[in-house]
């Protein structure tokens, strides 16, 4: 290693020798001014040479400098492999390399790497030159973390407070940062901005970097965000980083003062809850108070203060008419005495109230009379009326105009009255009208068909005042039913042969008069038919005397002429029927064998018979002109 050394030495003073000789050449080394790398990355730093004269290197070494002492790391020169530099033992031997082409190769570079490499290059008689590289690590720190005031800033401050600090740690070299205020930087200025910058080098040698900012503020100030802004040195490029945004508490005084009604939003009506909201536009709010202005008939004004307080809300429950009038709210700011700090409201509570009707609340009237009946109400504004029965609109406004009383318009009726303008603000008085008379017999039933021996229910059902009472003229269970007025009875009976012939009668009766109503018990008749044979057959209907038996013999003669029409349109369609002009024709089957079939169509309308065929017995046909019968006669 000495002998080493003397030979460096050596070439070294021989490169002096040579360049004060006066010998022509020169040596110039070329290197890049700055080299950038990540911490924990590799570095490379490029060395040429460039000689005239002797164009061959004697000798290249690589140095590095702390504190200004030189110390070399590596030797090159012709006695060697190029691929293999004479690495020096220093603490760079394990982490260095030189390529052939004077490249010095760094890894796993440090943050003490950062210091001046030099590269020294001799060229024999040429002389010798050296080149000098600023190494720089860089290591990006991590993202910036803000914490505002948490203590409120007054405006009226005459010295800059405390807005925020922004921390940037673990980055190298120092970032730099900046404040702003929205979109607009912040600047350091006398007596209104100032920022506070501490540097602190961790043990691993990254930096961390801490920015306070105080300013002062103004009353706009309480919407505004602040944020800082990193900006730091990467290989190849400038870099930056923001923080979150940051509002701060200002405090400024109370300048104005607002009272408002905040429920109900619509119109005040007796029975609602009443919540006034006062509001100061100072910050922090100023404590507030309520009170009631009371104006006597005089003029005086005198003051009540309220107790039903919750900070800037006063609550009226169940408010009455008594409680209109004007209500104030004061603030007491600590920050301002010198304004008047108040403001007031004026409540209208509205009111229904006195609904009467004349007659009063039960008038009785005669079956036939008219009936006037007048509802009147006081209120805060224009009332609305209508009059109603059981839920139903009998007549809008004030007066209740009946004429002709009947039963059915007797009953309670309904004065409702509503304030126009207040939603919800209604009430309603009733009356109960009672119409006085002989009972009227409903009659639900005044025929009915029973079959003889056989239990019926019959019901009678009456109107009057007094109730009236019902009664029977026939033995039986009697059930009663009465509803104001009107009373209802059902009478279970045995339809005897007595009272098919008589009726039965009820009979309904008060202190006014009487009615009575028969119902007829009418006999059911079994209508038997008999089936038409391919043989001539001949059924005959008896009818009873009854209109309903006609209707019922008229209906099946019909159905059965519309069977009998059926079959001689679809015999005649199968070309089996060949008609004439004549009232007859005969139809010929194969065999010759003849079947008669008469159907005679009369023109009789005696309701208690109605013959619809007759049989020959016989077997002879009847002249078509007896008593003006036509016949078709059907043969098979």
């Amino acid at each position: 290693m000495a002998l080493y050394g003397i030979c460096s030495s050596a070439l070294f003073l021989l490169a002096l020798v040579g360049s004060s000789g006066g010998v022509a050449g020169k040596v110039l080394v070329s290197v890049p001014d700055v080299v950038e790398v990540v911490e924990g990355g590799t570095a490379q730093i490029k060395c040429s040479f460039n000689s005239t004269g002797l164009s061959n290197y004697t000798y290249q070494h690589w140095l590095y400098l702390e504190k200004d002492v030189r110390t070399q790391m590596s030797y090159m020169g012709p006695d060697r492999d190029p691929n293999s530099p004479s690495l020096l033992d220093t603490d760079y031997k394990e982490r260095i390399s030189v390529l052939p082409d004077f490249t010095l190769v760094i890894r796993d570079v440090t943050l003490q790497d950062e210091r001046p490499f030099v590269c020294q290059i001799g060229a024999g008689m040429a002389g010798f030159a050296e080149g000098r590289a600023e190494l720089h690590v860089y290591r990006a720190p991590e993202l910036p973390v803000i914490k505002a005031s948490s203590d409120g800033i007054l405006v009226t401050s005459e010295t800059p407070e405390k807005i925020a600090e922004c921390l940037s740690r673990n980055g190298y070299p120092a970032p730099n940062i900046t404040w702003y205020k929205g979109q607009s930087p912040l600047h350091p200025v006398d007596d209104k901005i100032r920022v506070e910058t501490v540097l602190t080098t961790e043990s691993s040698g990254l930096l961390t970097v801490s920015s306070t900012l105080y300013s002062l503020v103004q009353k706009q100030d309480r919407d505004a965000l602040f944020y800082c802004e990193v900006n730091f040195r990467m290989p190849g490029s400038d870099r930056m980083m923001e923080s979150d945004r940051v509002n701060i508490t200002v405090f400024y005084p109370t300048e104005k003062v607002t009272l408002v009604i905040e429920s109900p939003q619509e119109a005040v009506k007796e029975g609602d809850t009443v919540t006034l909201f006062c509001e100061g536009d100072g910050s922090p709010p100023p404590e507030y108070s309520f009170q009631r202005v009371l104006e006597s008939k005089n003029g005086e004004v005198g003051l009540v203060d309220m107790k039903d307080v919750s900070g800037e809300y006063l609550v009226l429950e169940n408010v009455k008419k008594e409680d209109s009038g004007r209500y104030r709210c004061l603030a007491l700011d600590p920050n301002n005495f010198d304004s008047d700090l108040e403001d007031e409201v004026k409540i209208s509570v509205n009111y229904l109230e006195s609904i009467e009707t004349s007659p009063d609340s039960s008038v009785q009237v005669s079956l036939g009379e008219d009936l006037l009946v007048q509802c009147t109400a006081s209120a805060s504004m224009p009332t609305a009326f209508q009059w109603k029965k059981q839920g139903e609109l009998v007549m809008p406004g004030p007066e209740l105009s009946l004429s002709n009383m009947t039963y059915e318009m007797a009953g309670q009726y309904h004065c409702a009255v509503s304030v126009l303008g207040v939603p919800g603000l209604n009430g309603s008085e009733s009356i109960n009208i009672t119409v006085r008379g002989r009972p009227h017999i409903m009659a639900k039933q005044r025929h009915v068909l029973v079959r003889e021996n056989e239990m019926v229910n019959l019901t009678c059902e009456a109107f009057g005042h007094p109730a009236p009472v019902i009664t029977w003229d026939a033995d039986g269970s009697v059930t009663h039913t009465r509803e104001s007025h009107r009373v209802s009875s059902q009478l279970s009976v045995l339809a005897t042969t007595e009272l098919l012939e008589s009726g039965v009668t009820c009979n309904a009766s008060n202190s006014l008069g009487s009615s009575d109503h028969t119902i007829h018990l009418e006999a059911r008749v079994v209508v038997a038919t008999t089936t038409i044979l391919p043989t001539v057959t001949h059924t005959e209907l008896k009818a009873g005397e009854s209109k309903g038996v006609l209707i019922v013999v008229i209906i099946v003669c019909i159905l059965l002429l519309a069977i009998l029409g059926a079959v001689l349109y679809f015999l005649y369609k199968k070309g089996k029927i060949a008609c004439g002009r004549s009232g007859k024709q005969s139809i010929t089957n194969p065999d010759d064998q003849r079947d008669d079939i008469v159907v005679e169509m009369k023109s009789d309308k005696l309701p208690e018979e109605a013959e619809l065929l007759q049989e020959s017995n016989n077997g002879e046909k009847r002249p078509s002109s007896d008593q003006g019968e036509k016949y078709i006669d059907l043969r098979n």
